[in-house]
């Protein structure tokens, strides 16, 4: 059956909806303007702790949005039927994801007058320059993506230009992994192992958002949304979970078998406090263990309730694994002398503190409204949702009970 697409109607739910976003939109100005005007020592950011929780949002969007472009990668590249009535919602979605986080970080720089500086003069020795040559190549490659999808005349093209996204997405997450992995100074990074644990992660997280907003723009239009799709999905996002916490295991086990990275190892894993709290207690348990229980325990995963929870809970546990990542791996010292203890009125050698403060956290949040702000728009301009998928038009298995 051929998959007829629409927009969707500018009810009253639709406008209380994007009323919301719109809210945190307003809430997130504000927070810039209060963080210009008064200076980043209003954040809990220092010359120590240079990246808080505004940088765990933007990471989080941006290996989002390479993950969310996974569900049409699936129709295009790999020819998977299911997944190509999903694809122009998946496409849009990454493009919003990455927008939403790009935003966050150029509004939190202190001088986003100064952005087109960063735009038009190159370091090629530093990562990121690289990555900003990938986020706009990004942007330019899946909106013309889209656009393929959308026009008739140029369906023709669209599994070409998508097997381009796919190996587009995967070197920009690949760049924004080594922006880590390449960082030796520091000794939770300093690993080749980060990009392909981002490309995981971004699996893993893109999809989780995708299925929210899915479930969430099929029940608020009343459009059928059938189990094979559902379980599909939800089974896909399985794998990817499982996939993180293999790589994030590896990590760890190849970091505690090199001598240089067991203290920061002994730092993250049992002396952290915080740190150590939101490994175990929310990236692993809360943000792994419980959505694989969720997704695949007899009698629980086929419930839409659960898949809710599990996406949920992936995001979280998300946030947390960044948060470790990217403020955990600033907290501990840098080792300048290697062998030897270090104590100085500079506090080098000491634990670094950092309590994000509220301004930053309705910044990082800022990036998400404008991400879900543009699709909702997007949505009721541009023909992007089937008007159904259930079952019998997707199950090839399907039988009338």
């Amino acid at each position: 059956m051929k998959t007829i697409y629409t927009q969707v109607d500018n009810n009253s739910g639709f406008y209380s909806l994007l009323g919301l976003f719109v809210a945190f939109i307003a809430a997130g100005a504000g927070s810039v303007l209060f963080i210009e005007h008064n200076g980043h020592w209003v954040t809990g950011m220092d010359n120590q702790i240079v990246w808080g929780m505004p940088h765990v949002f933007a990471i989080f969007l941006i290996v989002a949005a390479s993950g969310a472009l996974n569900v049409a990668s699936i129709g295009s590249v790999f020819g998977r039927q299911m997944y190509k009535p999903l694809a122009p919602l998946s496409a849009l979605l990454a493009i919003a994801l990455l927008i939403g986080g790009l935003a966050v970080l150029v509004l939190d720089l202190g001088r986003p007058d100064r952005l087109f500086i960063a735009m038009t003069t190159y370091n090629f020795k530093s990562i990121f320059a690289w990555n900003i040559i990938l986020y706009n190549g990004f942007l330019v490659i899946v909106g013309a993506y889209l656009w393929v999808m959308l026009e008739k005349r140029m369906n023709r093209y669209k599994d070409s230009i998508g097997l381009f996204a796919f190996v587009w997405r995967l070197v920009l997450t690949t760049g924004t992994g080594s922006i880590f992995g390449w960082l030796v100074a520091r000794q939770a990074y300093d690993a080749a192992l980060m990009a392909p644990m981002f490309i995981v992660m971004s699996f893993s997280f893109g999809l989780a958002i995708f299925i929210l907003v899915l479930m969430t723009a099929f029940f608020l239009t009343g459009r059928e949304l059938g189990d094979y799709v559902l379980l599909k999905l939800k089974n896909l996002l399985g794998v990817f979970i499982a996939g993180v916490l293999y790589f994030v295991m590896v990590y760890h086990f190849t970091n505690l078998y090199a001598a240089e990275h067991s203290g920061v190892e002994q730092f993250i894993l049992i002396e952290g406090g915080i740190f150590t709290s939101l490994f175990w207690m929310v990236q692993v348990v809360l943000g792994s263990l419980l959505p694989l229980a969720l997704i695949y325990a007899p009698g629980v995963g086929n419930n839409r309730l659960a898949i809710i929870a599990a996406s949920v809970l992936v995001i979280i546990g998300g946030l947390a694994q960044l948060y470790v990542i990217l403020i955990g791996g600033q907290a501990y010292p840098l080792i300048n002398f290697p062998g030897y203890e270090v104590s100085s009125s500079f506090a080098d050698g000491a634990i670094n503190a950092y309590h994000p403060t509220m301004a930053e956290t309705v910044l990082g949040l800022m990036g998400v409204a404008i991400s879900l702000t543009m699709v909702t728009i997007a949505s009721s301009a541009l023909r992007l949702l089937p008007t159904t998928l259930a079952d019998q038009h997707l199950d090839p298995h399907f039988k009338k009970s």
